[in-house]
């Protein structure tokens, strides 16, 4: 029976879809005078920053562009991309941002399977995205962006993205008719077999930027330094948060650890986000700061787990680094390692330690959890039984695009399956020990290979470190470390195992060492299944 409370329906007073549309809406009017983009000597406010953006999305309109159609972004992080995060979404359309690292043959593959309608590409990709038509055997329309402050080079496509800027403008409130409309389509990074499409939401993508200003204690008029990438996870969600709190975000094209520096110092940077390879550059770099950063840096740092021995150096430094985890069907970061007090007595290197737990959920998660996957029973907060980590929330992706059988398949049960194995501590803190895949599994005994390259990381002539399981007649299969040495530095195999036999378990200390250049992914990642294969066919 319907009650009084079921009768009313909810309409246009009290419904409003989520969109971040909505949050640049607002900044344009809450914090017009204030400095919203920052690019060497290229400066502009909220309000001119969303004249930017309307001016962009009412010519992609004119060009016939609309609701649900894909325009495919090649471009390094510049102030049109971030202009573009907002301009696509406000039409109704969806934004695909290309890794511009990948080779050719992945960006033709991406164009044809997103249903690419337009391509925007920095002059400087040009060429790349001309061989990629080839390869396609297709064209698309070409708008190119001529970056003063990038390299010269590149040729122009059909029009140029100044010429964008020329019309009207578009004019309504961009927010969509429902917002479990497509935003955003993001491709894994394809280290084995060919990427997935990844389907983002208005819904998912405003709730992400409103969790992390609470789950990163983000305060109003920030100073962010642009380095996470935005063609991986929309930059963590970072240029839809900015709007929310005034903030400005400050960009250097290449974001190497002087230039960073360097724009720390000259713009008082406040927050970035980076990838732990990064912050292993900035702590090895000589030109970091000759005394600790007061007031001390906040920074998000996500990808594989970052070693203790990094997190070290940086909070040295004066970066206070928080651990977040999460993937590209997630937004980015849907757990984090939030601060305890009780941590505030403890030696550096057991800070370190304890940084570089996953933690626990973000606000807009409904629920992170380690689970039997045979059971669906979380596991025991003993810190040794190892499960995968499930998730429901609100950040989690519409669905594969174009393959409904892996929906079904990383959905099932009701939980977005992460493929990733953790460990639930005593404080209720998850800890991933690695990709399920990745366990190594000797004697009857689980090796976690992250456990291991952290040992190996603290090695002092160790650049890069990678563990894989290598086949054995005893036990069935051993750790097998793949390392790449730091310049001038040549220890031999038995010195890196003896290094490890201090810090480990016998079974987990690698049974074999090579040396060499690691394997990587186009996003920096190492492929390990490249070096399992290698190891499988030593024996």
């Amino acid at each position: 029976m319907q009650t009084h409370f079921e009768a009313s329906a909810a309409n246009a007073a009290n419904y409003v879809p989520l969109s971040p549309v909505s949050h640049l809406n607002r900044a344009a009017v809450v914090h017009r005078s204030r400095p919203a983009v920052v690019y060497g000597d290229l400066r502009y406010d909220w309000q001119t920053f969303a004249e930017r953006v309307r001016a962009v999305a009412g010519a992609l309109q004119a060009r016939g562009i609309g609701k649900g159609d894909t325009v495919s972004v090649i471009c390094p992080n510049i102030p049109e991309l971030f202009e573009l995060h907002f301009a696509v979404p406000m039409i109704g359309a969806v934004l695909n941002t290309i890794n511009f690292r990948l080779e050719a043959e992945t960006i033709a593959y991406i164009f044809g399977h997103a249903d690419t309608k337009l391509v925007i590409a920095d002059t400087t990709f040009a060429s790349l995205v001309h061989a990629a038509f080839d390869i396609l055997g297709d064209t698309r329309p070409l708008i190119t962006i001529r970056d003063a402050q990038g390299p010269d080079a590149g040729t122009v496509g059909e029009s140029g993205y100044d010429d964008l800027l020329d019309g009207p403008g578009f004019s309504d409130t961009g927010l969509p008719d429902d917002e479990w409309q497509a935003l955003a389509l993001n491709y894994t990074s394809g280290t084995s077999g060919r990427p997935k499409g990844v389907v983002y939401h208005h819904r998912g993508a405003a709730l992400m930027a409103m969790g992390t200003v609470n789950a990163w204690q983000v305060p109003h008029y920030v100073s962010y330094l642009s380095i996470v990438p935005m063609f991986h996870c929309n930059g963590w969600c970072h240029p839809w948060m900015l709007p929310l709190v005034g903030g400005k975000m400050v960009f250097t094209r290449d974001p190497v650890p002087q230039r960073i520096f360097e724009e720390i110092a000259a713009e008082n940077i406040t927050h970035f986000g980076a990838a732990p390879i990064v912050l292993q550059m900035l702590a090895e770099s000589p030109s970091g700061p000759s005394e600790p950063y007061s007031p001390r840096i906040r920074v998000m740092t996500a990808g594989a787990p970052p070693p203790p021995a990094i997190l070290e150096k940086t909070g040295q430094m004066g970066l206070d680094v928080m651990q977040v985890y999460g993937l590209t069907e997630t937004f980015g970061h849907i757990s984090q390692c939030l601060w305890q007090e009780d941590w505030d007595t403890l030696s550096p290197s057991e800070q370190a330690e304890l940084q570089a737990h996953q933690g626990v959920a973000f606000p807009m998660v409904q629920d992170v959890a380690v689970l039997d996957r045979e059971t669906g029973d979380p596991v025991p907060m003993d810190g040794a039984t190892q499960g995968e980590v499930a998730i429901r929330s609100n950040t989690v992706m519409k669905g594969y695009y174009k393959d409904e059988e892996a929906s079904a398949k990383a959905f099932a049960d009701g939980w977005f399956w992460s493929g990733d194995a953790a460990v639930v501590h005593e404080n209720g803190y998850m800890q991933i020990r690695d990709r399920l895949k990745d366990v190594i599994i000797s004697g009857g005994e689980n090796i976690s290979s992250v456990e291991v390259e952290a040992v190996l990381y603290r090695h002092p002539d160790v650049q890069a470190a990678a563990v894989v399981a290598k086949p054995d007649a005893k036990w069935g299969e051993v750790p097998c470390a793949y390392v790449e040495l730091r310049d001038g530095s040549a220890p031999s195999d038995e010195d890196i195992i003896t290094f490890c036999r201090g810090h480990l378990a016998g079974f987990k200390t690698p049974k074999a060492v090579v040396f060499g250049t690691l394997p990587k992914t186009a996003t920096g990642k190492i492929k390990k299944f490249e070096l399992r294969q290698q190891a499988r066919a030593k024996g």
